[in-house]
């Protein structure tokens, strides 16, 4: 059995798998479902409201899936960030044209962008953002690749902010327990693969560029949640 002391990154099966396999489909349900078990909709609106100063004019969400997930934090924050850019970045291109319209719907305007994450921010036209988010998605990458889109992402944005696994005991015995709920056999691979990659204590802190390490906040957040945030000085307004 591997120890949660350290972190230990292994491939996840949806990473591999055709958008359109029934075994994808299926799992993409199943992270629906367990975003609403773990609160992740809750704790992510919760953590852009309490540190994004001022509405923000630009949102990018990296490894956006089908971009369910941000709808829904959408729909908890519309009110108070009306005429949201929300550009969902993902390898994938998964956003169906009912979730583009319930975007819509909430006054917010959407764009997807299919590119690897690493190309994406490399690029020296990647514009930049008054926020970005990130939902379980760090946890797939190495120590060192998070160091690099860290670097990255700190000349892009002002603030990051992402909710991943808790890499804990608790959590992991949770993990292997998602046959009770009906989750698939991909899902119930990729859950104890997520837990073992994730983070605890102040790992992600540690990975965070030195000379942007201003504002760092970094928490567990109930049962199942590991929670960064990095909020750099500004001068309290949304970029133009």
């Amino acid at each position: 059995m591997t120890s949660l002391d350290q972190r230990h990154v292994e491939p996840e099966i949806l990473d591999h798998l055709e958008p359109d396999d029934p075994r994808a489909v299926a799992s993409r349900r199943d992270l629906r479902l367990l975003n609403g078990l773990m609160g992740q909709v809750a704790i992510a609106a919760g953590l852009l409201r309490d540190h994004v100063p001022a509405p923000p004019r630009r949102l990018l969400e990296i490894g956006s899936g089908d971009g369910v997930f941000m709808l829904r934090v959408a729909r908890r924050l519309h009110r108070r960030w009306p005429q949201v850019h929300v550009i969902l970045l993902d390898r994938q291109d998964l956003v169906s044209h009912e979730t583009r319209a319930a975007f819509e719907g909430l006054g917010w305007t959407v764009e997807t962008v299919v590119a690897d994450v690493f190309d994406w921010t490399a690029a020296a036209s990647a514009p930049s953002q008054d926020v970005v988010a990130a939902n379980l998605v760090l946890h797939h990458f190495s120590d060192d690749a998070i160091r690099l889109l860290f670097v990255r992402l700190a000349a892009l944005t002002p603030i990051l902010v992402a909710t991943e696994p808790l890499r804990r005991p608790f959590a992991l015995l949770a993990s292997r327990s998602l046959r009770l709920v009906g989750t698939n056999a991909v899902t119930r691979h990729d859950a104890p693969v997520s837990v073992r990659a994730g983070f605890r204590a102040a790992e992600l802190s540690a990975l965070w560029p030195e000379a942007a390490a201003h504002g760092l906040i970094e928490r567990r957040r109930g049962l199942f949640t590991h929670t960064f945030c990095a909020a750099m000085p500004t001068d309290g307004a949304a970029r133009p």
